[in-house]
């Protein structure tokens, strides 16, 4: 946190509730900030003084929690709201005039904009201390990308070619187009499709899906593919937190993330168990396939994973009931539906797999997953994808990055960054003061 030297006879705290300024003051005593603090202090060494570093680094955590779009919306209420400049740390008897100017915010951010890294490590550290303090955060996950549209048309004026000496700063030169596909089938049974596109940056979030928070992220160009730097977070997330992952046992995500590489790192570098909607990307007309690993003729199987037994006699066709997972051999067991659901099957005395059956992972890593996707189990912790949906929404109207103001790469990656610690902020906060009711909440008040 960063902290103040400072003491006043008079405090708001005996005149007034702090009402909603109690998110800000939980933020603000939460956030691991003092290493990134003492570095700005040090950089500027014995120059002017006149807005000290916490202070004006304070008002920006207002900015932040208190949705103010720009900083002139800061600038206005502090001017208006002296409790907030108190709780901020500027001097209350300098009145509106400890308010920073422009010029000053200015300056400020762009000194912030170098320490990206710093910014990162407050980020890990509130992930880690959230670990610390809810036993069972992060054994569920989701991950998913985010659009974040530049207000930017994307349009480039050929009539004013810019020079590399002299760039216009007020115009977005590190986004492009990003575009993604969304298919289905509606009630009728036809297919449809939606093309989404968009100018500006891309969002890649892993979130935890009980608690909806963030813990782990990255911010790229619209056109970066969302597989590979996926798959980059999760090894990172290793890195950084092996006691989560460690701890994690399930990974959501829509079929976007479906490929046999990014299961390969969810599951076989992570011990993570992905739960992956799947592509259809067999032929038109293919409806099942026979097991390549079994020599065994009367077993097929579709791209969902439901497998089938073909009676040998009759050559009536049944679904094969699911019988776990075994992570020893690597495979999951089907069970015999006659003796499952106790029917009578005239071809039983022939069938090969009156005993069961086991089936490889190795056989299809995309369609075979270690929980099995004709389960239950499998829809229920795939309906629990949407938690980083909620998530999304919370970035957007509680950040306001639906409509943002911020140009540049590097900028998205500092207001990104400083977003989900205040969200994760709040949320220890809340944690420790034993108000887990509110732990979702970004605006209420307890």
């Amino acid at each position: 946190m960063a902290k103040l030297y400072y003491t006043n006879l008079f405090s708001w705290k005996d005149v007034n509730q702090l009402g909603d300024l109690e998110r800000f003051i939980l933020v603000r005593d939460t956030i691991p900030d003092e290493k990134l603090i003492r570095k700005l202090e040090r950089e500027r060494k014995n120059g002017r003084d006149d807005y000290p570093v916490r202070a004006t680094w304070n008002s920006l955590l207002a900015g932040i929690l208190f949705q103010h779009p720009y900083v002139e919306s800061l600038r206005r209420e502090l001017r208006r709201n002296a409790q907030l400049r108190e709780m901020c740390g500027f001097e209350p008897i300098l009145g509106t005039s400890a308010v920073p100017t422009s010029i000053a915010y200015s300056r400020f951010l762009s000194k912030l904009i170098d320490k990206e890294v710093l910014v990162n490590d407050m980020f890990q550290e509130l992930v880690e201390s959230l670990r610390e303090i809810l036993p069972d955060f992060g054994k569920e996950i989701a991950f998913d990308g985010k659009a974040l549209a530049s207000l930017s048309n994307g349009k480039k004026n050929e009539d004013l070619k810019e020079t590399s000496e002299k760039k216009d700063l007020r115009k977005e030169h590190d986004a492009n187009w990003g575009t993604k596909k969304y298919t289905g089938t509606d009630e009728k049974g036809t297919v449809w499709s939606k093309v989404k596109s968009w100018f500006g940056f891309r969002l890649h979030l892993i979130v935890d899906a009980n608690y909806e928070l963030p813990i782990a992220y990255q911010v790229t160009k619209a056109s970066t593919g969302e597989q590979p730097v996926m798959r980059e977070l999760f090894k990172e997330l290793a890195k950084a937190h092996p006691e989560l992952v460690k701890n994690c046992e399930h990974g959501m995500g829509d079929r976007g993330y479906d490929s046999v590489k990014t299961i390969t790192v969810i599951w076989e570098e992570c011990k993570i168990k992905p739960v992956i909607d799947i592509k259809n990307m067999w032929k038109d007309g293919e409806g099942t396939r026979l097991l390549k690993t079994r020599d065994i003729k009367n077993v097929t199987y579709n791209f969902k994973g439901e497998v089938y037994c073909h009676c040998p006699t009759t050559d009536e066709i049944r679904k094969m009931t699911f019988g776990g997972f075994e992570e020893d051999r690597q495979t999951l067991k089907y069970l015999c539906p006659a003796k499952q659901y106790g029917f009578e099957c005239k071809g039983a005395k022939n069938c090969s797999i009156k005993c069961g059956l086991r089936i490889p992972l190795e056989e299809d890593k995309r369609i075979f997953t270690p929980v099995a996707r004709s389960s239950y189990k499998w829809k229920r912790l795939y309906n629990k994808r949407s938690s980083v949906e909620r998530v999304n929404s919370r970035i957007d109207l509680s950040f306001g990055f639906e409509r943002h103001f911020i140009r540049g790469l590097k900028k998205m990656k500092l207001r990104c960054g400083l977003a989900l610690c205040v969200m994760l902020s709040l949320a220890l906060a809340r944690a420790q003061n034993n108000q887990m009711h509110l732990l979702r909440s970004l605006v209420k008040v307890a």
